[in-house]
């Protein structure tokens, strides 16, 4: 009797517990019992993303004029980016990864861009892992702040937040932001 008690207990819970395993196709009464929340890790990012539209080697290019000028100003100039993360704001400085994706002006009242975003990283523990970032970014104010919406590799399930300042720019429309980002992951 207490042996039917227990198999029937282990039954029930196999069916109330997040993982089962199945031998020949059938349910067994063995279960595995873990933990549906994960430890989360909290980790923050600080680089330099280096835009430049201009010259004989630029890593972001204008993909989209919009076809009536006078409706909207710059509204709907969209551009594609490969642009170079960095550690320091100087060109030179150590390579960390590549910010690839595209930015939009999607603002008839302001200058606001829409980031679909990747920021891949290839550097450390960060090799081969990436965030993505889809927001808006007002890019004449003092610091912005955008979602991070997910990631790849070490960032699988990430959510957070970036935050950018420009540290330099010309009248080309070259720019240095800086970006200081959290991200909670598993």
């Amino acid at each position: 009797m207490a042996s039917f008690v227990s198999q029937t207990f282990l039954i029930i819970f196999s069916l109330f517990s997040p993982f089962f395993i199945t031998i020949n196709g059938e349910f067994s009464i063995q279960s595995i019992v873990t933990s549906t929340k994960r430890m989360e890790k909290m980790t923050h990012l600080h680089f330099y993303f280096h835009d430049t539209i201009s010259g004989k080697h630029p890593t972001a290019m204008q993909i989209i004029k919009p076809h009536n000028r006078s409706a909207g100003g710059s509204f709907g100039i969209t551009f594609m980016a490969d642009d170079p993360l960095t550690e320091k704001p100087e060109s030179s400085s150590k390579l960390v990864g590549r910010a690839q994706g595209i930015y939009a002006l999607a603002s008839q009242h302001d200058v606001g861009l829409l980031m679909v975003m990747n920021f891949a990283f290839f550097e450390g523990t960060y090799n081969g892992s990436a965030l993505s970032i889809l927001g808006r970014n007002e890019i004449f104010h003092h610091v912005r702040e955008m979602p991070v919406v997910g990631g790849t590799g070490i960032f699988r399930f990430a959510r957070g937040y970036a935050l950018a300042k420009t540290v330099w720019s010309n009248q080309k429309g070259d720019a240095i932001v800086e970006y200081n980002v959290s991200v909670v992951h598993y």
